[in-house]
């Protein structure tokens, strides 16, 4: 069993001197020293800034394994007996460099390297992508893994890394995105239940006298193309540590036991882990293709109703929301998970059949009656081949028109739910592509990138929060590493209630923002959360947005994936 132990972030910034970067990285580790932790970890580049005329000059200005600077960094961690995790661009012997992270033991020896899977933007034009998936090193104050900024911006590297036993993540980062500490690098922690110690950038990321024009260009404030700081140490609930400020060298400390990593389970005693299906995730490793799809509407007028009753009761209730918002001009409404339902478990299945039966019918006629084409989303309780089935269902004034079961078994339904979907299928409306994703499902990073493989606009979400960590994180990244709109309705609980994300139109990074002022956020979508009170919460979402997933140039979200390097997702 691990024992507690003390790590660090350290933030700083860098320059086109490999030798002034250095020093400054020996001036820091020294710094940090002092606090006696047993990890340090470095930002991301730490030997020059992400900036070159071409290839020749990254090249020249990269480092090779055992050459002096990273030897110099090995000694550090010899002098001060701690691990050190730094990230460098590296010589490599075909004539290429690459984005490395690499870790030094306390005795000096490289332990482990690995090579960035997600390169950002102009990355892709001097460095060459991993080929190969990034190791666990076990050491004696836990199992450590490593990776860079993008890597963390979408699910797949941190979640091989978890899935492959990794209890501490160290993210080394270069990056001026406010959303990297606010949400990117947080969700990490949560959605794996692992810790993550992420160090970041300050100061320009690019040589100081193209600022100015680099700012003209591209619309970005001059200030905003600094290091945005904020290195930080989460816990596995999400829940940060510690946090350095936006500008200014600092070290974090934390002192964390890394075996309460090994904890996958939810409260209600799911684990998150064992209840993968990676038999249905195949697509996350296959090669990406284009995927050509009718572009959503521009907008889409949608609602979550939280009940204020319990039980049958309850259908009345969402019944008269229903036809006041359609009658308001709501085209999707969301209700909770198992909404008709003392407390959202079921007690008898066949009394639940026979409520969710007449849930339905309640909710179709309360379409009807509005002469809309509005459509209700909620998710009831089925007969299924097998038994019974946690089933997510489309309500018109047809009737129940498409049905997604649960994908992933919960504690909490086990008794009844016996039979689990066997994937996403995304319908056509009027408006766009709508998938449902049913309870804890959204808890899956994986499910979200089944449901946006099926050319989803937006994905309706009855839920039942457990953790505050899903609303306040989990269901945000879904919504901004695929670019998709989400409608998610839970009751209110102590941890958080329903919300509805939407995408700004401008997002791909050095091309012109004519909608929104860069603000330091990238893709951090537009949020609209209930209160904690009963009642309708409305907002209006932009299927549309959903085209552009390009974050950077040659940087998709989706089809940037390191779709070869995920057999711990899909095996």
């Amino acid at each position: 069993m691990n024992k507690p132990i003390r790590v660090a972030a350290l933030q700083f910034g860098t320059g086109n001197d490999v030798e002034v970067n250095l020093a400054k990285c020996v001036e820091m580790i020294d710094k940090a020293a002092a606090e006696k932790p047993a990890l340090m970890v470095l930002p991301e580049f730490c030997n020059h800034l992400s900036w070159y005329d071409d290839k020749e000059l990254c090249f020249q200005v990269s480092v090779p394994v055992g050459g002096e600077f990273l030897n110099t960094i090995a000694a550090k961690a010899r002098e001060h007996h701690c691990y050190i995790v730094v990230n460098v661009t590296v010589q490599q012997p075909d004539g290429t460099a690459t984005g490395t992270g690499l870790m030094y033991a306390p005795d000096g020896a490289l332990v482990s390297t690995s090579d960035k899977q997600v390169l950002m933007g102009h990355e892709n034009d001097f460095l060459v992508r991993a080929t190969r998936t990034t190791p666990i090193t076990p050491t004696p104050i836990g199992k450590l893994a490593t990776y860079a900024c993008m890597d963390g911006v979408i699910n797949e590297t941190p979640r091989g890394l978890a899935l492959n036993g990794a209890q501490i993540l160290c993210n080394s980062l270069n990056s001026f995105a406010l959303d990297e500490a606010s949400l990117h690098v947080p969700v990490r922690a949560a959605e794996n239940k692992v810790f993550v110690v992420a160090a970041n950038k300050v100061d320009p990321l690019i040589p100081e006298f193209l600022l100015e024009p680099v700012s003209q260009t591209t619309n970005i404030p001059t200030q905003n193309l600094h290091g945005a700081g904020e290195s930080q140490i989460v816990a596995p609930d999400g829940s940060v540590l510690a946090k350095a400020a936006r500008t200014g060298d600092a070290v974090v400390i934390a002192d964390i036991n890394p075996a309460w990593a090994d904890d996958k389970k939810r409260p209600d005693g799911t684990d998150i882990f064992s209840s993968r299906r990676p038999e249905l995730y195949w697509q996350i490793g296959d090669k990406p293709v284009e995927l050509e799809r009718p572009v959503g509407a521009a907008s889409l007028e949608t609602a979550v109703y939280q009940p204020a009753a319990a039980g049958t009761a309850t259908i009345e209730e969402a019944a008269d929301a229903v036809t006041k918002a359609a009658n308001d001009g709501v085209a999707l409404i969301v209700l909770p998970e198992l909404f008709c339902f003392e407390g959202g478990l079921v007690a008898d299945v066949a009394t639940a059949v026979t409520r969710s039966q007449k849930a339905v019918a309640a909710l179709t006629a309360a379409i009807k009656s509005t002469n809309t084409d509005a459509v209700v989303v909620t998710s009831l309780v089925e007969p299924s081949p097998n038994g019974h089935q946690h089933v997510g269902v489309l309500v018109s004034k047809q009737g129940v028109v498409h049905r997604q079961p649960q994908l992933h078994r919960v504690a909490r339904h086990a008794a009844w739910a016996t039979d689990l979907g066997s994937g996403i299928q995304a319908i056509n409306m009027p408006w766009g592509r709508l998938a449902l994703i049913v309870g804890d499902d959204s808890i899956y990073p994986e499910t979200f990138r089944l449901a946006v493989f099926e050319g989803t606009d937006v994905v309706a979400a009855p839920i039942h929060v457990l953790e505050k960590w899903e609303v306040e994180l989990g269901l945000l990244e879904r919504s901004a590493e695929n670019r998709v709109c989400l409608v998610a309705a839970s009751r209110p609980k102590s941890v958080g209630s329903s919300l509805i994300t939407t995408l700004h139109n401008d997002f791909t990074l050095m091309t012109p923002w004519e909608t929104r002022p860069f603000d330091g956020n990238i893709s951090y979508p537009i949020v609209n959360r209930a209160t904690d009170a009963p009642g309708l919460t409305q907002a209006t979402v932009h299927p549309a947005h959903t085209q552009n997933k390009e974050v950077s140039k040659n940087t998709d979200v989706v089809n940037g994936r390191p779709w070869y390097l995920v057999e711990a997702i899909t095996g």
